[in-house]
């Protein structure tokens, strides 16, 4: 052995310690390999050098990252602070909007994380850290005979569940049976769908709890109410008679019917097939009228009542003035309570928003509706602006909508989706074997970055039609 050798040998020893120490851990010494050529093992020698000088760089700028726990934990006090005087003292105006929708949708992610990891563990996939919040840790723990580090973060936004084996074989250290990646196939979808499930389970109770504490009313399409002299009432629609058909879609729900009546078509008039109280149906073309839409009621525009008079008479700003055309029938307003009730009205309120909001994404594929009825975060400020003055009722049904809204993106069969990797172990079902990782994984990144166009697109027409 040659002095140069000796030198490369010792100092592959010394980084070796260096490792050892900062991980507590044993670094895996390279597999022995027959040579008899002198240049080749100095060059393998100094490989394995290099690569052990790597690792320990890794682990430094790691411990860099998570140094000072301390002033991670007075970080994130402060900011809970923050978060609670803002609620508490600062009700309605833009900060408070901000930070209420965040925390909706950190609790909402959450979740949706909770469910993968759940459904993880009893699958027996290995699971290396489970956080609450993201950026530095500031706690963290580990159960006995636990692998998976338990960790609350600096930000209290989102969270997430990491997986071993989500897109291959990770980690040598580890068994082959601790990988998502080899388990079959139906843990594997049921692994995914997961965060899918506890995200319509969330909103479910949610809805339940909305109507056993406020009370609910009618969700089925009968109509309550018929403003006099309206389109409605001239063509012979009653209360109590139930709206079956809009435009050639079946309706049973309020829900459905709004977003039905708002789907672009080319006759200036709606067409309804109703049941009359008596059993009977009927087929009627009813073109709507110009109303003023307020909150507690609506003012029909004609030309002796024009809309400059309503404005006067209602001292109104013109500039935010809501018309809307409208053929003057309502829904049930009857509040009703009880557990049962509850029961019934959250079972119908989760089909008609799931069902509505897959009409809503059919329809911007057919063009029915443009891409200015999607909003993105800054339109979800506003709907937050907006229902917030109606309390805490309102706040958490936006919460249960956005959690069907997550579900049912997530679950969509689009590459960088949870239903994206299930329809790739569906391809894998029909032909027998797993597709090539790296190319999956170009297909996940290509539809990522899809999304984030998307997004873009989305965030900058909210910014336009909040601010010009």
């Amino acid at each position: 052995m040659t002095k140069k050798q000796d030198e490369v040998k010792s100092t592959e020893k010394k980084s070796q310690e260096k490792v050892v120490k900062a991980t507590k851990t044993t670094t895996k010494k390279a597999p022995a390999k027959k040579t008899t050529n002198k240049k080749e093992e100095i060059k393998e020698e100094r490989d394995i050098v290099l690569e052990n000088s790597e690792k320990e760089a890794n682990i430094v700028k790691e411990e860099k990252r998570e140094e000072n726990p301390v002033k991670s934990a007075i970080e994130l006090l402060l900011i809970i602070a923050a978060i609670i005087v803002i609620i508490v003292f600062f009700p309605n105006t833009v900060i408070w909007n901000i930070v209420v929708l965040l925390l909706i949708l950190t609790a909402l992610i959450f979740v949706h994380e909770f469910g993968h990891f759940i459904i993880g563990k009893l699958c027996g996939v290995h699971i290396y850290e489970f956080a609450l919040g993201m950026g530095p840790k500031v706690l963290g723990f580990k159960r006995k005979n636990d692998p998976t580090e338990y960790n609350l973060r600096a930000l209290p936004i989102g969270g997430y569940c990491s997986l071993a084996g989500e897109e291959g074989e990770d980690d040598s250290s580890l068994p082959k049976d601790k990988f998502m990646c080899n388990k079959g196939k139906l843990k594997r979808v049921a692994i995914l769908v997961a965060g899918v499930t506890m995200n319509f389970i969330t909103a479910f109770l949610l809805l339940f709890f909305i109507s056993f504490i406020w009370g609910s009313n009618e969700q089925a399409s009968y109509i309550g109410y018929v403003e006099a002299d309206s389109p409605a009432a001239k063509a012979g629609v009653s209360v109590g008679d139930k709206i079956i058909e809009c435009n050639g879609y079946k309706v049973s729900t309020w829900d459905k019917l709004s977003v039905i009546t708002s789907l672009k078509g080319n006759n200036d008039y709606y067409e309804y097939v109703i049941r009359h109280k008596d059993g009977k149906e009927e087929k009627y073309k009813i073109i709507p009228d110009e109303y003023v839409v307020l909150d507690d009621e609506n003012i029909k525009i004609t030309e002796e009542h024009t809309l400059d008079k309503i404005i006067e008479e209602k001292k109104l700003n013109k500039d935010e003035v809501v018309t809307s055309k409208l053929i003057g029938i309502g829904a049930e307003t009857e509040i009703k309570h009880g557990f049962m009730n509850a029961l019934d009205y959250a079972y119908k309120k989760f089909g008609s928003l799931v069902s509505t909001l897959f009409l809503i994404l059919g329809s911007l594929f057919t063009g029915k509706l443009g891409l200015d009825a999607l909003s993105g975060p800054v339109g979800m400020y506003t709907v937050v602006n907006t229902v917030a003055a109606y309390g805490l009722s309102n706040i958490l049904y936006l919460a249960a909508y956005l959690s069907i809204n997550l579900g049912i993106i997530n679950i969509l069969p689009f590459p960088a989706f949870d239903g994206g990797r299930v329809l790739f172990i569906g391809i894998e079902a029909i032909t027998g074997k797993k597709v090539d990782p790296k190319i999956e994984g170009y297909f996940h990144t290509i539809g990522f970055m899809l999304i984030m166009l998307l997004m873009l697109y989305i965030t900058w027409h909210d910014i336009v039609t909040l601010f010009f």
